[in-house]
C-alpha cells in the first residue's frame, strides 16, 4: 500500500510539474507596474535619485529615435499603439552599480573629504548615456516575449542576465527561445530574476523534490570568496565592487594573523561573517547623504543605512529585512530556505555559513534559477 500511495504522489507532482512547465512569461507579469525609465540626458544625480524614489535597482534609458546605437546593437523601441510611429528607442540600461561603478573612478577619490565631495558632485552631473555598457549588465539591453515559456525564461536568467523588459502589446508573434535584440510596443514592464523566484515559491509545491535538496548539493562551498573587511571604508569598497565587478560582497573580520589590505578585496573563506555590502545599498539614500559618509567603513554604512527613513519605509513595505541582519544558511540547509529567504528578506544572495559562523559559500540567484530549470529539464527527460 505504502509503495502504491507513493508511486501516486510522484506520479502527482510530475504533473504538476509539467503544469509548471508550461507556464510563460506573461503569467509572472500580473500586477507589474509600468516600466520606470529615464531620459538620455538626465544627469547621474537624477538617475540616482529616480531609483531611490522608485525602490527599484536599475532603469532603462530612454532618447529619441534614430540617433543611438542600442546597447549591444539592440533596437528596443516604444510606437504609438495606432499608428505604429517610433516614439523613443532604448538604449541601455543603468543600475546602480553602473552609477558606483562611475563614482568610483581611478582618478579620483584619493585626496581629502573636501575635494571627494567636490569631485563627486562633477562626476554625477555627467548625463547618464555617458555610463551605459560600462558594467557588464549594461553592454545588452534584452526584451522576453510575454508568450515565452518558463523553462526558455528561466534558461536567460541563470547565465546571469538580471533583468529583461517585456512588451505589453508585443508586435512580433514568433517566439523564439531566449532574449530578443528587436522589439516594437507601446508599452513596457520589467522582469527580473526576483520575480521568476518570486513566482517558483509561489508553487513551491510543485516542486518539492527539488527545493528539498540541500545547498550542498548545488556546489555552493567554494574555495574563494571576494571580501572585504569592517574596516574598509565604504569609498574603498565601491572600488572593490567596481574592479570585480560585483553587484556585492561579503564583510568579515580582518585576521589577526595576517595583516589585511583594507583597500583589496580579500578571501573571505572561513573568516566570520559580520555583514555585506551591496551597490543595492544606495537606495536607502540620496546624493547629499552619501557624500556625507563616504569617509566612514563600509560596514558602519550598512548600519546607517539601516536606519534611514527610506530604507527603512522599503523594507516595512516590501517585509525585507535591514543591511543589519545577515541572511545566511548551512551547507545542509534545503534549498527551499534559500529561496524562502530570498525572497521574504528580497537579497539576491544568500551566504552560507558554517555553525561558528565562519563564511564558506554563496548562493546566488542565478545558482537557484539555474539548479531548477535544470531538475525541470531532467524530469522531462524521465517522463
Amino acid at each position: 500500500m505504502q509503495q502504491t500511495k507513493s508511486g501516486g504522489g510522484a506520479t502527482m507532482q510530475r504533473s504538476e510539474s509539467m503544469q509548471l512547465k508550461e507556464r510563460k512569461v506573461r503569467d509572472l507579469m500580473v500586477d507589474k507596474r509600468r516600466l520606470v525609465e529615464v531620459p538620455y540626458t538626465a544627469s547621474l544625480a537624477h538617475t540616482m535619485n529616480t531609483l531611490v524614489a522608485n525602490k527599484v535597482v536599475a532603469v532603462p534609458v530612454a532618447a529619441p529615435p534614430g540617433q543611438w546605437i542600442g546597447a549591444g546593437g539592440s533596437m528596443i523601441v516604444e510606437s504609438d499603439k495606432q499608428t505604429g510611429a517610433v516614439r523613443k528607442h532604448y538604449i541601455g540600461m543603468v543600475t546602480m552599480l553602473d552609477i558606483v561603478a562611475h563614482i568610483a573612478g581611478d582618478d579620483h577619490m584619493n585626496g581629502g573629504d573636501e575635494d571627494v565631495t567636490k569631485d563627486l558632485d562633477q562626476r554625477m552631473s555627467v548625463s547618464v548615456s555617458s555610463i551605459i555598457g560600462h558594467s557588464f549588465e549594461g553592454l545588452s539591453l534584452w526584451t522576453l516575449n510575454p508568450n515565452t515559456s518558463l523553462l526558455d525564461c528561466m534558461e536567460v536568467f541563470s547565465k546571469g542576465v538580471h533583468r529583461a523588459m517585456v512588451p505589453v502589446d508585443s508586435q512580433i508573434e514568433n517566439v523564439s527561445a531566449g532574449v530578443e535584440l528587436v522589439e516594437s510596443a507601446s508599452s513596457y514592464q520589467m522582469l527580473t530574476q526576483m520575480d521568476v523566484l518570486r513566482f517558483l515559491k509561489e508553487h513551491a509545491a510543485e516542486l518539492q523534490s527539488i527545493v528539498a535538496c540541500s545547498v550542498q548539493d548545488l556546489g555552493a562551498d567554494t574555495e574563494k570568496i571576494y571580501a572585504i573587511t569592517e574596516r574598509t571604508r565604504l569609498v574603498d569598497a565601491i572600488k572593490c565592487l567596481k574592479s570585480a565587478m560585483l553587484n556585492a560582497v561579503p564583510i568579515v573580520l580582518a585576521s589577526d594573523i595576517s595583516e589585511d589590505d583594507h583597500k583589496q578585496l580579500i578571501n573571505g573563506r572561513c573568516r566570520k561573517l559580520v555583514g555585506t555590502f551591496s551597490a543595492t545599498d544606495s537606495r536607502g539614500c540620496y546624493l547629499a547623504t552619501l557624500k556625507s559618509w563616504l569617509g566612514i567603513s563600509a560596514l558602519s554604512f550598512t548600519e546607517e543605512i539601516a536606519a534611514s527613513p527610506l530604507y527603512t519605509a522599503d523594507t516595512q513595505n516590501l517585509g525585507t529585512t535591514s543591511n543589519r541582519e545577515l541572511v545566511t544558511c548551512y551547507a545542509e540547509s534545503p534549498l527551499s530556505e534559500v529561496i524562502d529567504k530570498a525572497v521574504t528578506k528580497h537579497v539576491h544572495r544568500v551566504w552560507v555559513v558554517d555553525h561558528e559562523g565562519l563564511l564558506v559559500g554563496i548562493v546566488s540567484l542565478t545558482d537557484v534559477i539555474r539548479v531548477i530549470r535544470r531538475s525541470l529539464l531532467s524530469d522531462s527527460d524521465d517522463q
